[in-house]
C-alpha cells in the first residue's frame, strides 16, 4: 500500500490547478480516496467530523451484501445443474464456479459503465468523484435475472446513472434508488426479454433440461394461483430468482451488519415488514369472499408471512428501501415511508398479476413521495410546538 501511496503523491502535483493534467484531478482524487483516507476536511462551516465518511459507509454496505453475492453465485450454478439433472453428480466448487462465471461479467459491466459515466460527469463539472456508485454498481447485478444480456445491463446502468442520478446533481441528490431505476428501465423497455421462465435460470445446455423442470419463480407461480414452493428452499434461497434476492437468510445477515453499524435504518426495515404483514392479514381475511377468481382467491389465502420470504421483499426492505438518499429522513417519516412500501408491494403483487414483483414499484413510488412525507412530518412538529408556545404564553 505504501508503494501505491507513493505513486499518488508523486503524480499529485501534475493534476493540480494550472498543471498540465489538471483536468484529471477528479479522477486522481477519486482513486486516491478509494485506497486511502481523505487528506482534507471541510474548509468552512460547522461540521461534525467522524471516521465514517461516504467511502466507509458504502464499504460497509458492500460488506453486508457479500453473503447475498456469494450465495447468489452458488444458486445460479445450483439451478443450472438442477435443470439439466446433474446436481447430484456435481461438486460444491463446480456449482459455485459456474455461478461465478455467470455473475462476474455482469458486475464488471455494471461498474465499468457506471463509474465511467460518473468519471466523465465529475470531470465536466470539476467536482470530486463520489463513492456512491460503489453500492449501486453491485446492487444492479443483484436485482437482475441472470440471463439478462450484458448489453442490456450496460444500457440500463447508463440510464440509471444519467437519468436517475446525474441529472439531479449526482450522489446525494437523486430522487430514486439508481439500482431500481435500472431494473425498472429494463422491465418496461424490454418486457419480452425480461419475462418468462428462461431468464431466471442459466440454461446454456438447454438440450439437456430434464422433463418437468420449471424455471418459474415462486412469485410467478403464486400469481398464477400455483402456490406450492418449499418454505425451506425459499428461506435459504434454493429457488429461481434474481441473483441476490433469493436467500432470505443471507439478506438477514446483511441486515444485522447494517443495523449494528448504524448504516441503515432499522425503523424502515421493521415498518416495511409491518406494512407487508398488515395487508397480508387483510387479504387472508377476504380470501373466502365471493366473486374472486380461483387464482386470485388462492393468492389471497396464501399465509401472510410467505410474502416475506419470496420475491424481492426482504432484499428491498433491507438494501433498497433504506437508501439514505432516496428514503425518508425524519424519524416519524421513516415509519410511514416503510409501512407504505410494504403495504403497496403486497397490494401490487396480489391485485395486479401483471407485475408479480411489486417491491420494485412500491419503493420507487415511495421514493417519489418521501420528501412530501418528511415535509408534513416537519410541519406537524412546527404546529405542535407553536401550540405549546401559545399555551405557555
Amino acid at each position: 500500500m505504501k508503494f501505491i501511496k507513493n505513486i499518488f503523491e508523486k503524480t499529485e502535483p501534475h493534476v493540480q490547478k494550472g498543471a498540465k493534467f489538471h483536468w484529471l484531478h477528479s479522477v486522481h482524487e477519486g482513486f486516491f480516496t478509494l485506497f486511502f483516507v481523505q487528506k482534507t476536511t471541510s474548509k468552512s462551516g460547522a461540521h461534525i467530523h467522524d471516521y465514517i465518511d461516504l467511502k466507509r459507509t458504502m464499504g460497509i454496505v458492500v460488506l453486508a451484501l457479500v453473503p447475498t453475492v456469494l450465495f447468489g453465485m452458488y444458486n445460479i450454478g445450483f439451478q443450472h445443474f438442477k435443470a439439466i439433472g446433474e446436481l447430484a453428480s456435481t461438486g460444491f466448487f463446480a456449482i459455485f464456479f459456474y455461478g461465478l462465471l455467470k455473475v462476474f461479467p455482469v458486475i464488471v459491466v455494471s461498474y465499468v459503465v457506471g463509474l465511467g459515466i460518473e468519471f466523465v460527469f465529475a470531470q465536466i463539472r470539476g467536482h470530486d468523484i463520489q463513492e456512491g456508485f460503489l453500492v449501486s454498481g453491485i446492487l444492479i447485478p443483484l436485482v437482475m435475472p441472470i440471463e439478462t444480456p450484458l448489453w442490456m445491463i450496460a444500457v440500463a446502468t447508463a440510464f440509471a446513472v444519467i437519468i436517475g442520478k446525474e441529472v439531479f446533481g449526482g450522489t446525494g441528490m437523486n430522487i430514486w434508488n439508481p439500482a431500481l431505476v435500472a431494473r425498472a428501465f429494463l422491465f418496461f423497455a424490454y418486457p419480452a426479454q425480461m419475462s418468462g421462465e428462461s431468464v431466471w435460470v442459466s440454461l446454456k445446455d438447454a438440450d439437456k433440461v430434464i422433463d418437468g423442470f420449471s424455471g418459474a419463480t415462486p412469485m410467478a407461480n403464486a400469481a398464477a394461483g400455483n402456490i406450492d414452493f418449499n418454505i425451506s428452499d425459499a428461506f435459504f434461497g434454493f429457488i429461481p430468482g434474481s441473483v441476490g434476492e433469493t436467500s432470505t437468510l443471507a439478506i438477514l445477515i446483511g441486515a444485522v451488519i447494517l443495523i449494528i453499524t448504524g448504516i441503515a435504518s432499522w425503523k424502515i426495515m421493521v415498518s416495511t415488514v409491518a406494512g407487508g404483514v398488515t395487508l397480508g392479514l387483510i387479504l387472508n381475511a377476504f380470501a373466502g369472499s365471493t366473486g374472486l377468481s380461483p387464482n386470485v382467491a388462492e393468492y389471497f389465502s396464501m399465509p401472510f408471512w410467505h410474502h416475506l420470504i419470496i420475491g424481492g421483499f426482504a432484499f428491498g426492505a433491507v438494501f433498497m428501501a433504506t437508501d439514505p438518499v432516496s428514503g425518508a429522513q425524519t424519524e416519524k417519516g421513516k415509519w410511514i415511508y416503510g409501512f407504505l412500501i410494504g403495504f403497496i408491494a403486497i397490494l401490487i403483487r396480489v391485485i395486479n398479476p401483471a407485475f408479480p414483483e411489486g417491491m420494485m414499484l412500491a419503493i420507487l413510488i415511495m421514493n417519489t413521495f418521501a420528501p412530501l412525507i418528511d415535509h408534513y412530518v416537519v410541519q406537524a412538529n412546527i404546529k405542535r410546538r407553536l401550540k405549546r408556545v401559545k399555551v405557555s404564553s
